[in-house]
């Protein structure tokens, strides 16, 4: 596992670097196309990847029919599933920028998002084959670490996903070097992941690990609030780093958890659940921070107003705007405007990192309540399908 989680960092790690060599000797829709796996980069890939899991990946199974296979799928839970998060990130997305919080279209998306929760609950309860068995959360240790990824998944991303911006307004890097400045906190995550994976594994140890990482990863988030309009490079990489490492660590350590309390058959609904709310962390992590760093532009143009900025930087800088003209700060030759609009990025990323501390924190407490266990030594390989689960032990 800690290699896989290696293997997943070293990805992360390139993607930025090439990210920014598209954004700065071609064209940014390169990036946007290799984000949303179009042709130019994703496709090829997974092509390829997709291919080596036909050929080497032996899984044992039952024979299931078309039919009944589609008749197994949980198409309320998808329905209603995709009912909640679709108008939960489009409410979120849109107030404060598009609309008015107060307006109609906001309240109405959050709202009706929110009673579809409680309808996928509910249609989760009654699924013969749900995509989230509640069963999974009858155990306090699934619990704190299902909560614990949803922390851990809604944190990290913003690092990867808004760092960037920091680096790019504030601290003039190009998108190229924006991408190797955050190296080091990809790099440092990719290696604690390894070694914790090794730990893990020699030790039968997972609480500890945990602790340490949610600990790293509160201080290195922490830490970010403090970056400002004269931050030094050195300082943002230092932290980074701590940040990486907390980061790094969480990967597999609460799967380990969760595997270690549920019978042999739940394994794979288990670890398909976790994987499940990891992605929909990621998904409102990226809404949320948005949502924060466009209000946050907003609410700072009457700052940059009175620095003497002319209406049609205003206008740049201002909402949803902002994001796409990071590069502006840098550009001005009136330093008093510079540092209006460097303090102005600053303070926006600010108040998303105090956000992001706070759920690190709260991945803390949420690794308190996960129980030791005892981590078996026996393979065992389980046969999946419809019809049946037989495991078989072996040594």
């Amino acid at each position: 596992m800690g290699l896989t989680e290696g293997m997943w960092c070293l990805a992360g790690g390139v993607g930025p670097v090439l990210g920014g060599v598209f954004a700065s000797l071609a064209t940014w829709r390169w990036c946007y196309q290799a984000d949303r796996g179009e042709v130019y980069i994703n496709l090829p890939i997974s092509a390829f990847a997709g291919l080596l899991i036909v050929l080497f990946l032996d899984i044992r199974h039952e024979h299931t029919s078309f039919s009944d296979g589609i008749k197994a799928i949980d198409w309320f839970g998808i329905f209603t599933f995709l009912g909640f998060t679709l108008m939960l990130l489009l409410g979120l997305d849109f107030g404060g920028v598009l609309f008015p919080w107060d307006s109609a279209k906001v309240i109405a998306l959050l709202v009706v998002g929110s009673v579809m929760i409680f309808a996928f609950i509910y249609t989760e309860t009654k699924a013969s084959y749900p995509l989230i068995p509640m069963a999974l959360f009858r155990r306090r240790t699934n619990v704190a670490a299902f909560s614990l990824v949803f922390f851990h998944g809604f944190v990290f991303i913003a690092a990867e996903y808004y760092m960037p911006l920091y680096l790019q307004s504030v601290l003039e890097a190009s998108p190229l070097r924006s991408g190797l400045l955050l190296l080091p906190f990809i790099v440092t995550g990719a290696i604690l992941g390894v070694l914790a994976g090794v730990w893990i594994h020699r030790t039968g140890e997972f609480r500890g690990i945990m602790w340490f990482g949610t600990f790293l990863l509160a201080l290195g988030f922490g830490l970010f609030i403090s970056f400002d309009a004269y931050t030094t490079t050195a300082k943002a990489v230092g932290y980074l780093m701590i940040g990486g490492a907390g980061s790094g660590i969480l990967f597999e350590a609460p799967l380990i958890a969760v595997q270690s309390q549920v019978d042999q058959q739940e394994v794979a609904s288990a670890t398909a659940t976790l994987s499940f709310i990891r992605n929909i962390a990621l998904s409102i992590s990226t809404i949320v921070g948005g949502t924060i760093f466009q209000n946050s532009m907003s609410n700072r143009a009457s700052v940059l107003r009175a620095a003497g900025l002319p209406q049609e930087l205003l206008e740049l800088l201002n909402g949803e705007s902002a994001m796409a003209n990071v590069m502006i700060p840098g550009t001005l030759s009136n330093p008093d405007w510079e540092l209006a609009a460097k303090e102005a990025f600053a303070y926006a990323m600010r108040n998303m990192w105090i956000l992001y501390t706070v759920l690190a924190f709260l991945s803390f407490v949420a690794s308190l309540f996960i129980e030791a266990a005892h981590l078996g030594t026996d393979h065992v390989e389980t046969v999946t399908g419809l019809r049946k689960e037989e495991p078989k032990v072996g040594t």
